[in-house]
């Protein structure tokens, strides 16, 4: 009896009998080696002796794809199987209107049985011209009766199987020495960060064995060496070789993997969920099975999960999908985008389609491909419908193909000079086009240089990997004068980095409407790279619904898809000519995506808007931003108003100051907005203002003491209370409560404390002088000086709650470096700068504005110029009042010398008594002892006049009537000289 389960009459017994004494021979007697050999073998024998026909492929490769068009057209099945997520055929029909490669995609933004924290959750299957399944999908779909039958798992079991805490594919590095800045960034962030499912995922799951192999077969790579040893012998074999030794490398990949316990379990769930399903819809719908070809990977065409075949056990039971509800269409994708996902050397991809190209050519097999496919010829689409009509031919049992096979030498093609200097020639040429400096003696180094190498490697025609080896050792010198590599550079020449587009008919009916609504622009936006776009308003208004569909791709879209070149959108400001750069060629997938979302733009951003809006981080301040982007580019009243109230109570939640800043810039602009642009505001900005001001009241007191909240906060929630203050105030707040705020308040930190005599000042507690005073006394102590700076900083904050200041920010920034000697200035003087720069920059305006408003406009002025705070300051009046007047002081007779004036202010008082007599006696004039009664009155009257003469000597000890000129005459020859000039 066979130890391993071969049978004995099978027609692998030669094989196995010399396996088994070779693997005596090398490890001398039986052992694990044996078991390894033997069993490769009873694997390849079973699934050649399965009913049903299983096909294996590895994912876009040329000998696959060229063996499945050789098999479809011999064959003729009937039913089609094939490795790809079941819930994703529908889809498979839009290819037809797509440019190659795309992908496949199931999308779920909203989960509903996975961890939030995965969303969203995204699946894509890219698909190439050079794949063995577009050549099963396009003879499917395009043969009449025959069935296409997707069998792997859902997209939802995808995410129920996967282990998050495993690496995967992508985390692997096919070239360790090849950097991801080699890939262009943009061309390998097609596919986002999706999980990859592919057809044939086939590479060692054994390190030890995959160094072995690129050691022995001089090889640099995985993609190297598999173009060399499997590509390359199995172009031109035919269809038993084939299997038989994808079936061989399949089980000797499976049988060396590492007992990686999570993967292995999915694989194999994997291979019995595609064995259940298969069976169960031969038994509906009473197929034959030899009528059925079954591609899948060559790793899971050799299972020996109990499921495995036709009459395997139906012991496996499918596990119902969540209640995520998954949306599917077609993202463009590029060769750049499948290698960097599945872990591909950079240009492997390109290099399988042109030697694709190039087998199609040399074999002359007539590939299947999708009706109405961009570029197919019409001549290609009849050859293959008159190859279809072809009647498949009895095939005879399957013969030993392996054991002529694994004895045969390899075959060493001949050298095709013409192709090697072809492409000697254009790598020269690239090169002088990107900065290097080459030349034919270049040209002529790397044709030589490439055959030495493949010499060296042991293969007489050189590949194009040693042909890309030869020219980075012939032309790439010290530098990379451009921003291409040599190694970029015969990439592109071996085929380049082809993208995929999406058609027209294929986009969801959100992008469909977004190119519809862009069309009077008069642009091809499907096409990749940027295009100009100009919009005038003014002659053309229709531009204007436009301009709305770009501002919301601008909000909605990764930066560069729509770049606003010239003009801006802002609360009450539109635009009337603007520039744009347009890129939603190069971003489709991210515009498709917006597809999955909603059916419009408008759907889209109110839901994104909410999102922000009741987000579990949502802040007041994002919540206003929600606010402030529903009216800029929805004009939506009734979505504002709900995000505005939701942002009250947002607000009243928060115990930081962390938004303050934002808070205070996003208020303002919309209560700007609303000012101007309705009659009355809407009820919950008053309501936000009302229970902002309570809201900021409370915590400042413990913002000044909190050492995590910056002086920008601080002065952020000042600046709110000032300037909301009196909106506030007319809704009921009381000013006591911000009063109370400001006298709890005691910082130690110097820029708060400067912060602070900013506010006292503003509430009228702390007089200029005293802040003038109080300045002096900092620079007068020697310990302070050097944290003056950072009251400074203090100061320059203070600008927002309380810009009236400026001078006294001046003053003090201009005390410090007239004072302090250099021993002192600069050491922080940087100190001083940065502060000024980190912390507010938006605020140096202003101060610079009230400097150059201070100093002198011209240098010649600046010697004589006298700082205007030093200057001589008037004497306070309550002062001057106590001083006695100088003798002989003459007072300016202003009543008599303007009697019409006193009779226009009698008239409007309604004073009737008239003119006193010529020589009246002050005890017959019954005027009113203003200035005898209320002297205070005119001491203020005559400050806010700037009068500096002081009282005059009274006359007599109880002066009557109009004694103004009397007992004040310099605030009568202010009034006089005012009087006059009117």
């Amino acid at each position: 009896m066979n130890r391993t389960g071969g049978t004995p009459d099978s027609a692998f017994s030669a094989l196995r009998g010399q396996l088994q004494e070779a693997a005596a021979t090398f490890a001398g007697g039986p052992d694990a080696l044996e078991s390894i050999l033997l069993g490769m073998v009873d694997d390849v024998d079973r699934a050649v002796r399965e009913p049903l026909e299983i096909f294996p492929v590895c994912h876009h490769s040329p000998a696959s794809a060229l063996a499945m068009a050789r098999r479809l057209r011999e064959k003729q099945p009937k039913v089609v199987y094939l490795e790809l997520c079941e819930d994703m055929a529908p889809l498979l029909t839009e290819l037809r209107n797509c440019r190659l490669p795309v992908a496949v995609q199931a999308f779920a933004g909203d989960v509903d049985g996975f961890p939030q924290e995965w969303a969203p959750l995204s699946v894509v299957a890219p698909i190439t011209e050079a794949s063995a399944e577009y050549q099963a999908i396009a003879y499917a779909l395009d043969t009449p009766g025959v069935e296409l039958v997707l069998v792997d798992r859902s997209s939802d079991h995808v995410f129920q199987w996967d282990p998050r805490n495993e690496p995967t594919a992508k985390d692997t590095d096919d070239d360790p020495g090849t950097s991801a800045d080699e890939v262009p960034e943009a061309e390998a962030a097609l596919h986002g960060e999706a999980v990859g499912v592919e057809i044939g995922d086939l590479r060692p799951r054994f390190a030890e064995l995959e160094e072995h192999l690129l050691r022995h077969g001089k090889v640099r790579h995985w993609s190297e060496w598999w173009h060399q040893y499997v590509e390359v012998p199995l172009g031109d074999g035919d269809h038993d070789t084939y299997r038989q030794v994808m079936f061989l490398i399949g089980s000797l990949f499976r049988r060396l993997a590492p007992g990686d316990g999570a993967r292995v379990r999915v694989d194999e769930d994997r291979e019995r969920y595609m064995w259940t399903r298969m069976r169960a819809h031969l038994a509906a719908t009473g197929t034959d099975p030899e009528d059925c070809l079954y591609v899948c990977g060559a790793f899971h065409a050799a299972s020996r999960v109990e499921e495995f075949g036709v009459h395997g056990a139906d012991t496996f039971e499918i596990s119902p999908r969540t209640a995520t509800t998954w949306q599917y269409g077609l993202i463009p994708s590029s060769h750049a985008a499948i290698e960097a996902q599945f872990g591909l050397a950079p240009g492997s991809v390109s290099i399988a389609s042109t030697e694709w190209t190039k087998a199609l050519k040399r074999t002359r097999v007539q590939p299947y491909r999708l009706a109405g496919q961009a570029g197919a010829k019409k001549s290609a689409a009849k050859k293959a419908r008159g190859a279809q009509a072809a009647v498949p031919a009895q095939e005879p049992p399957a013969a030993d193909r392996l054991s002529g096979f694994l004895r045969r030498p390899p075959v060493l093609d001949a050298l095709d000079e013409a192709e090697l200097l072809g492409w000697s020639v254009d790598i020269v040429r690239a090169a002088r086009r990107n900065g290097y400096l080459a030349s034919t003696a270049d040209a002529i180094a790397v044709f030589e240089t490439s055959i030495l190498l493949a010499g060296m490697r042991d293969r007489a025609k050189p590949t194009p990997y040693d042909f890309q080896d030869a020219a980075v050792t012939c032309i790439e010198k010290d530098t990379v004068p451009g921003r291409r590599d040599v190694r970029r550079l015969v990439e592109i020449m071996m085929g380049g980095d082809r993208i995929g587009q999406v058609g027209y008919e294929a986009l969801p009916p959100l992008a469909r409407d977004v190119y519809d609504r862009l069309a009077p622009l008069e642009l091809k936006l499907q096409q990749r790279g940027v295009q100009r776009a100009l919009l005038d308003m003014a002659s053309r208004p229709e531009l204007r619904a436009c301009s709305d569909v770009l501002w919301m791709l601008r909000r909605l879209l990764p930066h560069g898809a729509a770049r606003p070149i010239m003009g801006e959108r802002r609360l009450g400001e539109r635009s009337i000519q603007e520039s744009w750069d347009l890129a939603l060629g190069t971003h489709q997938r991210a515009l498709i995506e917006l597809g999955y979302e909603g059916v419009s733009l408008e759907q889209v951003l109110e839901q994104r808007l909410r999102q922000e809006a009741y987000g579990p981080r949502a802040t007041a301040a994002t919540v206003l931003a929600a606010v402030e982007d529903a009216v800029l580019y929805l004009g939506s009243r009734r979505l504002a108003d709900e995000l505005g109230t939701h942002a009250l109570k947002v607000l009243a939640a928060e115990r930081s100051v962390d938004g303050a800043p934002e808070v205070l810039r996003r208020v303002r602009a919309l209560l700007a907005y609303y000012r101007t642009s309705e009659p009355v505001l809407p009820s919950w900005i008053e309501s936000f203002a009302k229970t902002g001001y309570a809201h900021y009241c409370t915590l400042l007191p413990t913002a000044f003491r909190d050492e995590d909240a910056t002086v920008g906060q601080v002065a952020a929630m000042l600046g709110f209370l000032f300037s909301m203050e009196s909106l506030a105030l007319s809704l009921g707040c009381d000013r006591t409560q911000l009063e109370l705020a400001v006298a709890q308040s005691h910082p130690d930190d110097p820029s708060k404390t400067a912060l602070l005599w900013a506010a006292q000042v503003q509430l009228g507690t702390l007089s200029r002088a005293e802040l003038r005073a109080r300045c002096e006394a900092l620079l007068d102590n020697p310990l302070v000086v050097p944290a003056y700076p950072r009251y400074l900083s203090g100061f320059v904050h203070a600008l927002e709650p309380v810009p009236g200041l400026a001078d006294v920010v001046v003053e003090a920034v201009s005390n410090a470096f007239g004072r302090l000697p250099d021993a002192v200035l600069l050491p922080w003087l940087p100190l001083l700068i940065t502060t000024l720069r980190s912390g507010a920059a938006d605020l140096a305006p202003l101060l610079i504005r009230e400097a150059g408003r201070i100093f002198p406009g011209r240098l010649e002025a600046l010697d004589a110029w006298v700082p205007p705070w030093r200057l001589q300051q008037p004497e306070p009046f309550a002062a001057r009042r106590a001083q006695p007047a100088a003798p002989g002081r003459r007072g300016a007779a202003l009543l008599p010398a303007h009697p019409a004036t006193c009779d226009a202010v009698a008239d409007l008082l309604g004073c009737t008594e008239g003119w006193a007599p010529a020589g009246t006696g002050a005890a017959d004039r019954p005027g009113a002892e203003l200035l005898a009664t209320h002297p205070a009155t005119c001491d203020a009257v005559a400050e806010l006049l700037g009068c500096d003469g002081g009282w005059a000597a009274a006359t007599s000890p109880s002066p009557s009537g109009a004694a103004l000129t009397t007992l004040h005459p310099t605030t009568a020859r202010a009034l006089e000289s005012l009087l006059a000039g009117t």
